[in-house]
C-alpha cells in the first residue's frame, strides 16, 4: 500500500466516481437522468443479445413514456474492435447531439465511451486512441450495466481490440466518464449461469488485484475489501439459482464497488494475461481471469501476504491454524472458482503452446501489469502459463 510513509501520509487526488442509481425499477428513472445530462434525446448502444433477450424493451418503454427521441446501435460485438466502435460513431454523428445510454457488459459500456469521444473529435477513428487522452470532450454518458463483473461504468476508459495489432488498446477521456450509473439488480435476472460465474469472477478478481496494486490506497482498499465481501457471498448464491433478486442485487453492487477500487488502485498481472489471452483466442474476460487467478496469486504471494490477508478476512474464512492468510485466501478463491465452475485449462481455451511466449510478453507488456506487487519477466509469465495449460 503506497498511503504512508516516511515523510507520512502520501497525498491523494480522487474525483468522485459518478452518481450512483441503484435498485429494482431503477430503469424507470432514466428520462429524468438523460435530462439531468443537459440533452433531451438518447443514442442507446447495446448489442443484438440484450435486443432478442428482452433487455432493450424497458428501456426503450421509458424514454418513449417520457417522448425522448432516440436511436439505437445495436451492432457491438463481445470484443469490440476499432472497427465496431468506428461504426457506432458514425451512426451516432449521424443521429446528432445526444447523451449516449450504454446499455450491457463491459463490452457496450467500453465500446460506448469510445463511441461518445469519437462523435466529440469528428476527424478521430479509433485507431488513434493512443492520441485521444488529450482530446475534446466526447458526448455524456449513462451507464446501465447488465451484468455484475466488469465495473466499466466506474472508469473514463474503455479497452477494445486492434484487430489489426493482435492487441487490446484502451480509448478513453475524462469526459466520457459516465455521470451515472444506473444499477437495476432486475435487469440482470436473466443472465445465464455460465455469464454468472464469468463476470462475477471478474469482479471478485478486482477487488482482489486492488487490494494487492502498487497503486492501493486507504480508499480503494475500502471499497474492495467490501467489494470481496459482497462479491465472495453472492456469486455462489446467484450462479446457483439466478432468479434470487437479493443475490443478485449484493453482487450487482459489490461488483460496482469493485469498479471503483480498480478505478483509483490499478490491477495486476492477472488482468495483464487475461487481456492478451482474449485479444489471441476470444475468450471471454472472466473466463481468461479465472484459469490464472489462484497461480498468479501464488506467484505473487510472497510480496501480498497483507493484502490476501485482507481478502481472506472479506471473505470470512477460518483463521488458519499456521497463520498462513495468503494460503487460505487462495483455497478460499479456489473454492469459489469451482463452485461456480469457471476455472479452465488455457489449451481448452484455444490456445496452443506456440503461442504461449507471445501471451507472456504481452501480458509483461500489458499497462495493468506494473501495478502488480511483484514486477515478473517474460520468462515468470511462461511458467505461470505453462502450469494453466
Amino acid at each position: 500500500m503506497t498511503s504512508s510513509g516516511p515523510g507520512g501520509p502520501t497525498p491523494l487526488s480522487i474525483d468522485p466516481i459518478c452518481r450512483i442509481e441503484f435498485g429494482p425499477g431503477r430503469i424507470g428513472r432514466l428520462p429524468a437522468l438523460i435530462a439531468a445530462t443537459g440533452h433531451d434525446r438518447a443514442f442507446v448502444v447495446t448489442d443484438h443479445g440484450l435486443r432478442a433477450a428482452g433487455v432493450l424493451e424497458p428501456v426503450l418503454k421509458a424514454l418513449e413514456a417520457a417522448g425522448l427521441e432516440y436511436a439505437v446501435y445495436d451492432d457491438v460485438a463481445p470484443n469490440p474492435s476499432t472497427a465496431n466502435v468506428d461504426a457506432g460513431a458514425a451512426r451516432a454523428r449521424t443521429f446528432g447531439t445526444a447523451a449516449v445510454v450504454a446499455l450491457g457488459g463491459g463490452s457496450v459500456l467500453d465500446a460506448a465511451k469510445g463511441i461518445a469521444l469519437l462523435v466529440g473529435n469528428p476527424s478521430a477513428t479509433a485507431a488513434d486512441a493512443d492520441d485521444l487522452w488529450e482530446a475534446g470532450d466526447g458526448l455524456p454518458l449513462v451507464a446501465i450495466p447488465t451484468t455484475s463483473g466488469t465495473g466499466a461504468e466506474t472508469n473514463g476508459f474503455g479497452v477494445i481490440e486492434d484487430t489489426v495489432a493482435c492487441r487490446k488498446v484502451y480509448i478513453g477521456h475524462p469526459s466520457v466518464k459516465p455521470r451515472v450509473a444506473l444499477l437495476d439488480p432486475e435487469l440482470t435476472l436473466g443472465l445465464p449461469a455460465p455469464a454468472t460465474a464469468a463476470t462475477g469472477i471478474d469482479a471478485l478478481v478486482h477487488g482482489i488485484e486492488s487490494l494487492a496494486s502498487r497503486g492501493a490506497n486507504p480508499i480503494s482498499t475500502a471499497y474492495a475489501t467490501q467489494a470481496v465481501a459482497m462479491v465472495s457471498r453472492a456469486l455462489p448464491a446467484a450462479y446457483r439459482n439466478g432468479a434470487d433478486l437479493d443475490a443478485r442485487a449484493e453482487l450487482m453492487l459489490g461488483a460496482h464497488l469493485a469498479g471503483q477500487a480498480l478505478t483509483l488502485s490499478g490491477l495486476g498481472l492477472v488482468h495483464g494475461i487475461g487481456h492478451v489471452l482474449t485479444a489471441h483466442t476470444g475468450t471471454p474476460h472472466g473466463v481468461a481471469l479465472a484459469a490464472v487467478l489462484e497461480e498468479v496469486m501464488e506467484f505473487n504471494a510472497p510480496a501480498a501476504q497483507g493484502a490476501y490477508e485482507q481478502v481472506a478476512r472479506a471473505m470470512r474464512l477460518a483463521p488458519p491454524a499456521d497463520g498462513d492468510w495468503a494460503r487460505a485466501a487462495i483455497d478460499g478463491v479456489r473454492e469459489i472458482a469451482g463452485a461456480v465452475e469457471v476455472k479452465r485449462p488455457l489449451r481448452t481455451l484455444g490456445a496452443d503452446r506456440a503461442m504461449l511466449p507471445s501471451i507472456a510478453a504481452g501480458a509483461v507488456a500489458d499497462a495493468v501489469t506494473k501495478n502488480n506487487p511483484l514486477s515478473p519477466d517474460q520468462t515468470q509469465v511462461l511458467n505461470i502459463l505453462t502450469t494453466t495449460y
